[in-house]
């Protein structure tokens, strides 16, 4: 089946923010210079340490990012990244691993649908939603 990955870009602070979220979730992380690249000889040399390509793989999914080259990221509320957790202990771990530095707009609550849902702006400028459905 298809998968469908976030991958974000960021304004020069890609490495923090993928290191940021691997403390918060754990996993596996690439991160590739520009440096690095077959591209570097076409770009300027004083970007080569920017993040051309980074992965984060964690806990069945994967997080995407790379530093935004020759433009600036224009960061807005049309996207929100929504992890669906698979235990009470796992939705307040991340939630407030994320938070750290962030704003809570909604902090974590019961809903009328039965999950534990909360909704927050982390450091970066990235909206997450987190939902945890007991069955």
């Amino acid at each position: 089946m298809a998968q469908i990955n976030a991958y974000i870009n960021f304004n020069g602070n890609a490495r923090e923010a993928m290191s940021f979220y691997k403390e918060c979730f754990g996993g596996e992380l690439m991160m590739q210079k520009i440096a690095e690249s077959p591209m570097a000889a076409q770009l300027p040399t004083d970007i080569g340490n920017k993040i051309l390509h980074s992965h984060l793989n964690s806990n069945g999914f994967v997080l995407m990012a790379s530093d935004c080259i020759g433009e600036t990221v224009v960061q807005g509320d049309n996207v929100w990244l929504n992890v669906n957790c698979n235990s009470d202990e796992e939705i307040h771990n991340f939630f407030d691993a994320l938070a750290q530095g962030g704003k809570i707009t909604e902090p974590l609550h019961q809903t009328f649908w039965g999950a534990t849902f909360g909704i927050l702006t982390d450091k970066f400028g990235i909206n997450w939603m987190f939902n945890y459905n007991k069955k």
